[in-house]
């Protein structure tokens, strides 16, 4: 078994950039349409029916999300769907044990990209990284972005955050951004927790502006997705998209009502 590498304190004197997260909040929090634009309107559940999942694409288009976040199988169904809609396809893979081969990670990129797909959602080797593998890490993340780009595609890479320790997360967090990842994600939704307003300020700290930070599990109403946008995301993952837009409007209505 690899030996596991401590961070050095060197290390965590970022210089990344800045990411104003007050300022991107207010601003994907101002109307119903720039909050639905920041957020991968998502259905995930291995029981979704194709009726669902075009519901999820047909609600996609119209609230304008970010993108319809689907499994596998669903991906010529979803893009069918959201065909000439502007609204992307997005699709998990590796999902959601990131215990995958990297062949299969690159075949899932080059079927699923063929198919549609313009985001892709891949969970971080978790066993490797938690055995110190760091090099493995890195080649399997680097391999499925330089794939996942060479075919137009944007990867963000899910760390399962619930899953490691402080240093795990700050070293997977380095490891996915050097290696091309074009946004790291906290969570799959089906471990044993989800996003935190913690990891996510964690993540930004790592990332400065190199890179997103997807806030993703257990994100359900507007109060969590302000806090996930103040703590540094800028792009949210929800199946609770819908309702989540819809307390906003509501908010909205009545500061229009009220006049405060």
């Amino acid at each position: 078994m690899a030996a596991g590498t401590t961070i050095s304190p060197s290390e965590l004197e970022f210089n990344h950039g800045t990411f104003d997260s007050a300022a991107f909040a207010m601003q994907a929090l101002a109307n119903p349409r720039s909050l639905a634009a920041v957020i991968d309107h998502t259905l995930l559940k291995p029981e979704a029916t194709r009726d669902q999942v075009e519901k999820l694409c047909n609600e996609a288009a119209e609230f304008g999300f970010a993108c319809a976040m689907i499994n596998p199988v669903w991906a010529g169904t979803a893009a069918s769907v959201l065909a000439g809609t502007g609204i992307p396809v997005g699709v998990v893979i590796g999902f959601p044990l990131g215990a995958s081969l990297v062949s299969t990670l690159r075949h899932e990129v080059a079927t699923l990209t063929r198919m549609g797909a313009k985001e892709l959602d891949m969970v971080l080797p978790i066993g490797q990284l938690k055995s110190g593998n760091h090099a493995a890490v890195e080649h399997t993340i680097r391999s499925v972005a330089s794939a996942t780009h060479h075919h137009g595609a944007i990867l963000k890479v899910i760390l399962e955050t619930s899953l490691l320790s402080v240093e795990e997360k700050l070293r997977a967090a380095e490891i996915a951004i050097q290696a091309g990842t074009d946004f790291l994600k906290t969570s799959t939704g089906f471990s044993t927790g989800g996003a935190t307003a913690a990891d996510v300020a964690l993540l930004r700290g790592v990332a400065g502006s190199r890179s997103g930070v997807k806030a993703s599990g257990g994100i359900r109403t507007l109060a969590d997705a302000r806090t996930m946008l103040e703590a540094g995301a800028n792009r949210i993952g929800a199946s609770a998209s819908v309702a989540i837009v819809g307390e906003l409007i509501g908010e909205k209505n009545q500061v229009s009502s009220t006049g405060y």
